[in-house]
């Protein structure tokens, strides 16, 4: 390493220092956390994957709320729905925005997908729309395309149980695309499906990995390194994923308005706003749709498939309280058809073991887990 290079390094490591320690003095006392190292921070207690596995154990060791920074970036894990109510609902107008992590948003494409998008007008636009999607008038709606969904699930089931992984994706991915789109997927090989599998695991296992902080998000101008330059393999990656997300986004919403202009549109989340006359006239209206679909079908495939899956393994261990559950379907449904949503306030126990697996084993850490974690860049 030359010296040019060595005092550029000193520099560098200068300037980190003292933004940390400037940092400090205009947050004042911070919350408990792992103890850092000189510069780096926490970056060492970061992981991957599974980071709520760490985090819980910070949970048990320093309360309610932990703190952990990144070359300066803070991290502020809230361990209880306590702490996460009280920050991200009290004091919401505070709190509750999100960070610009440049990675994530810029590089990568995804700044417009719910979870990244900050507060502000395209926040409260996409909001509307999810609550026009998922308001409680709204949900039942989706009762026939669940209730078929689900015949197709147990009609694979009964024909191959060996296979249930594939006929529990495959069940996840139908719901959200019909509701979605109103895409009706046929096979687990299905081009839709593969491409949510590939993108979602990008976007949680790569691009956000580890508390999603990049160097770049620290130092935005790294964003501005040569692709030949040293270093500059994040770069790389970010201009193939990016490709890859906006083929996430645009493909399944082309589909739904190609189906509308041949009129073999299903009725779904997107068809039935593009149909709406007084919603069009907004500027932004599409390209809201758009986006906020796409963050319902990222988010939708992967929880449904683990709260099914949690449950059939639940239910396999506990023999004595499937036959409980299915004495009261027998007493209420009878033997020659299958449940329907109408009988759902006839069947206490089975809608308790229903609550019971979203409590035991939500899909997403939540709670006393991880209520949620925000950056101190809100302070």
């Amino acid at each position: 390493m030359g010296v040019s290079s060595l005092v550029a390094l000193g520099a560098l490591l200068a300037t980190v220092y003292l933004w940390q320690r400037k940092s400090k003095k205009s947050l004042g006392a911070l919350p408990p956390g792992p103890k850092p190292v000189p510069l780096l921070g926490n970056i060492l207690d970061l992981t991957a994957k599974e980071l709520w596995l760490p985090a819980m154990k910070w949970a048990k060791e320093f309360g309610s709320v932990t703190y952990l920074h990144v070359l300066g970036q803070g991290l502020v894990f809230l361990n209880t729905s306590e702490a996460a109510f009280d920050l991200l609902e009290r004091k919401g107008s505070t709190y509750s925005d999100k960070p610009y992590l440049v990675m994530v948003c810029e590089l990568c494409g995804c700044e417009n997908m719910v979870a990244f998008t900050p507060y502000g007008d395209q926040s409260r636009r996409q909001r509307k729309l999810l609550h026009r999607a998922f308001g409680t008038q709204v949900i039942p709606q989706y009762f026939p395309l669940i209730e078929n969904s689900t015949k197709a699930f147990l009609q694979r089931l009964l024909v191959d149980s060996s296979e249930w992984v594939k006929h529990t994706k495959l069940y996840a991915g139908s719901l959200t695309l019909s509701t979605v789109y109103g895409y009706e997927l046929r096979s687990s090989d299905d081009k839709f499906l593969k491409l949510a599998d590939e993108c979602v695991d990008i976007l949680s296992n790569r691009i956000a990995s580890g508390g999603g902080i990049w160097p770049v998000d620290i130092f935005p101008s790294l964003k501005k390194l040569p692709l030949w330059a040293p270093g500059s393999g994040f770069l790389h990656s970010a201009q193939k994923w990016k490709r890859k997300m906006e083929e996430f986004v645009d493909e399944p919403y082309e589909f739904v308005k190609t189906s509308l202009k041949s009129g073999t549109a299903k009725p779904s989340f997107c068809s039935t706003l593009l149909l709406d006359d007084e919603e069009k006239r907004s500027e932004t209206f599409e390209f809201d749709l758009k986006w906020t679909a796409n963050s319902m079908y990222s988010a939708s495939i992967d929880t449904t498939l683990t709260a099914v899956s949690h449950f059939l393994l639940a239910i396999m261990q506990y023999p004595a309280e499937l036959a409980k559950a299915q004495k009261e379907i027998d007493s209420v449904v009878g033997s020659d058809r299958l449940p329907t949503f109408a009988d759902r306030p006839f069947l206490p126990y089975v809608e308790a073991l229903y609550k019971e697996t979203l409590r035991w084993a939500a899909p997403v850490p939540l709670s006393e887990r991880i209520a949620a974690f925000t950056s101190l860049l809100a302070y």
